[in-house]
């Protein structure tokens, strides 16, 4: 393989050698944040969603944070298929009004965007929520303390108050914030969230599509979705700082494979533990996971020899064609991860192991 790389825990590996990889192996799919990073995976998301787990009789439960909430709502409607096709064009096109050389207004981006999900999800909310193969788990990150509620002062404060305490240590950032996960209510997750200080709610037809925008509010590029309804009250923001790869216990599930497309071969827990490269490497959680990402070798190839990412917007804020141009080549070419998946499935039904690593 040439794309795409395969990490496995070693629970995960014992599996693959002991009964290979089949679609009612998987119980959970986690998707990260990362912004347009996440566009990569859309062909693999489509041929995950659309075709090979289309067919599992028991639920597979999809975990989102930021475009990752986005990418596994789409995935739960009716058609997967062309609902990831369709978030993979929204993303790129979307363009925003703005003063030149300077990025738009977090409360422009707010309306535009909360429009864009409304158009695509407001009238499938039931089909999500009744989708007889998947499970929605959406998460998003509350703010406490002086991130209840924004203000002018209050907000950059809570940040660098939240900043400072993950620094010290993980468990510090519960201080500023709390997990809550929107969670369909028919299944609840198959693991415990004791790693951090968690809320649940249920996901509803009132609040699905506000859990979704919340949970893709960057701060200080979008405003916080405020008291949103079936929840505790206050400011939500994007799922991906509290949990910004989904480094979950895992390990506490009873049986099954946990199956993770992702743009990076780490599985780093929060958005500020970026900096903390000690935070980023596997731990026991992650024994029963096999990871899918791309290359580093095949990422040189792409234009700019990296992933889309958010700088892309700053880098080319006057210039929405030439971002749009070098986005949809990174997206033809994503096409070769999901056919190298597709050739190993194959291959495992006629008992051929692939080469997997471990986790990093």
């Amino acid at each position: 393989m040439q794309a795409l790389a395969i990490h496995a825990g070693p629970r995960a590996l014992a599996h693959l050698r002991r009964e290979g990889l089949r679609p009612e192996h998987v119980r959970v799919v986690p998707a990260a944040a990362g912004g347009p990073k996440g566009l990569v995976l859309n062909a693999l998301d489509r041929y995950l969603f659309g075709h090979w787990l289309s067919g599992t009789p028991a639920p597979v439960h999809l975990l989102g944070a930021s475009i990752g909430a986005w990418r596994m709502a789409a995935a739960c409607t009716r058609d997967p298929d062309a609902a990831l096709a369709q978030l993979a064009e929204d993303y790129i096109t979307q363009r925003y009004p703005h003063a030149p050389g300077k990025g738009p207004q977090p409360k422009v981006v707010t309306r535009m965007f909360g429009d864009k999900l409304n158009e695509r999800f407001g009238a499938h909310v039931a089909d999500i929520l009744s989708q007889p193969r998947f499970r929605l788990h959406v998460f998003t990150s509350r703010g406490t303390t002086l991130l209840k509620r924004p203000g002018r002062l209050r907000t950059p404060l809570g940040w660098l108050g939240a900043f400072a305490s993950n620094a010290a240590s993980r468990k510090g950032l519960g201080l500023w914030l709390e997990r809550v996960v929107f969670s369909d209510a028919r299944t609840p997750l198959p693991f415990p969230l004791s790693d951090f200080r968690s809320a649940t709610a249920a996901l509803s037809a009132a609040n699905a599509v506000p859990a979704i925008l919340a949970s893709c509010t960057v701060p200080f590029w979008l405003d916080p979705v405020q008291d949103i309804p079936g929840a505790p009250r206050g400011a939500y923001w994007d799922g991906g700082i509290t949990d910004y790869h989904l480094h979950l216990p895992y390990n506490r599930m009873d049986g099954g494979i946990v199956l993770y497309p992702h743009f990076g071969s780490q599985v780093v827990p929060g958005w500020l533990d970026k900096s903390w490269k000690g935070r980023h490497r596997s731990t026991h959680f992650l024994d029963n996971l096999l990871l899918l990402a791309p290359r580093p070798q095949w990422v040189a190839t792409l234009p700019g020899g990296k992933l889309p990412d958010r700088s892309d917007f700053q880098r080319h804020v006057d210039d929405d064609d030439t971002r749009e141009r070098l986005w949809r080549v990174a997206l033809a070419e994503s096409r070769r991860l999901a056919d190298e998946f597709t050739s190993v499935v194959n291959g495992m039904t006629l008992g051929r192991l692939p080469d997997v690593l471990p986790l990093a």
